[in-house]
């Protein structure tokens, strides 16, 4: 549905042409200082036309927040929040009447509902997101007033053009332990630490745009200061809602947390974390983070780290030929603005989506740990 969260719950709303998006955040803490200038940021590093290497929709996504504050400070009641649609073009879509786009969702919107939004994705297209991203940027702002939690993402691969992201590489632990947004966005608009990298997949995504094509790319995010504890064991383990949040975004094809897939080539003796006991923390920490800051579905208090696969765009402008929705063939040119690769503006999403993981796991910690010091006291 339309609905994420069990605490901490976010619900948006809209479709990519309509007067507005946005969402219903309930289950926010009272008392936090909270304006439009805590959500905007976020926001705008996710709205479209900021590059050349994206959608030339042209929208300023300023949020507006209707309900749930006074004076500036959270009131514990729903918060609502709306960014308005200005530079929408429904009659950029009318060929979708006829045919159905390639890999899009408008066939199987129709197979679900009997309709579908006539224009763009409706609730398909990554203008849903704008809601997540709003909520995200309140969730952020109490982890890092209870617990400085610091959450980054960025770009770690373009098509086949790839980082190290091993997770025996130094300097990728390094990066990881220390990158910042300001690092991230001083990358350029394809926000990848890695300088060489980063200017063969800008000649790679240039070249796809020229050529009305689009192509896909990974984001790889950090979790810092995350707490232990955190996650349900078994169906709400703390990697099974993160894959859950990031598989419920646009485009998405695949997701893998800590060592992931190239974990399975290493023998339990190498890929094991030792613990070691960190007289700073007073506490045990492991030696090695091959588990990405997760064991038994449970934080441990290292860094959480995952990344997240996103798909070239299906909406190309290059002609395509498919079939009407009543059987006859044709050729399909889709005229709507699309992003050549996803992958960069997904940044902030990605950020966003961990945030309310997070979040509600930590409202839940709280609520158990809180009732344990009751009966033990």
């Amino acid at each position: 549905m339309s609905t994420f969260g069990t605490l901490f719950k976010v619900t948006t709303y809209g479709e990519s042409h309509c007067k507005s998006v946005g969402c219903i955040v309930d289950g926010c803490p009272p008392g936090l200082e909270l304006t439009e200038a805590d959500i905007q940021p976020q926001l705008t590093r996710r709205r479209p036309g900021q590059s050349k290497l994206s959608t030339p929709r042209n929208e300023s996504d300023l949020v507006e927040i209707q309900s749930g504050t006074e004076n500036g400070v959270t009131l514990g009641s729903p918060i609502g929040m709306l960014v308005k649609n200005k530079d929408h073009r429904p009659g950029d879509y009318s060929e979708t009447d006829l045919y159905p786009r390639p890999s899009h969702a408008d066939w199987t919107y129709i197979q679900k509902y009997g309709s579908k939004s006539s224009s763009g994705g409706g609730r398909s297209s990554a203008r849903e997101t704008i809601g997540r991203v709003a909520a995200g940027a309140i969730a952020e702002k109490v982890l890092f007033k209870v617990n400085k939690i610091e959450i980054v993402a960025f770009v770690s691969s373009i098509g086949k053009i790839k980082m190290n992201t091993d997770p025996d590489n130094k300097e990728f632990i390094e990066l990881l332990n220390n990158i910042s947004r300001d690092d991230v966005d001083s990358y350029g608009p394809i926000r990848c630490p890695d300088e060489i990298k980063r200017e063969e997949m800008v000649k790679l995504i240039e070249h796809y745009r020229d050529s009305k094509d689009s192509i896909g790319g990974v984001v790889t995010c950090v979790i810092r200061n995350c707490p232990p504890g955190l996650g349900e064991p078994c169906f709400d383990k703390l990697e099974a809602k993160l894959a859950h949040a990031m598989l419920s975004l646009p485009a998405t094809k695949g997701f893998e947390f800590g060592s992931g897939f190239k974990g399975t080539e290493l023998p339990g003796s190498k890929h094991n974390d030792a613990f070691i006991f960190d007289e700073n923390l007073n506490r045990l920490k492991t030696k090695s983070n091959n588990s990405g800051g997760i064991q038994g579905g449970i934080s441990n208090g290292e860094n959480i780290y995952f990344s997240v696969a996103f798909k070239s765009a299906a909406t190309i402008s290059q002609e395509q030929e498919t079939y009407t929705y009543d059987g006859k063939p044709g050729v399909l040119a889709a005229r709507g603005r699309h992003d050549p690769s996803v992958t960069p503006r997904a940044v902030p999403i990605v950020e966003s989506m961990a945030a309310l993981v997070i979040m509600d796991a930590y409202l839940q910690q709280q609520a158990r740990n809180s009732t344990r010091l009751l009966i033990n006291n």
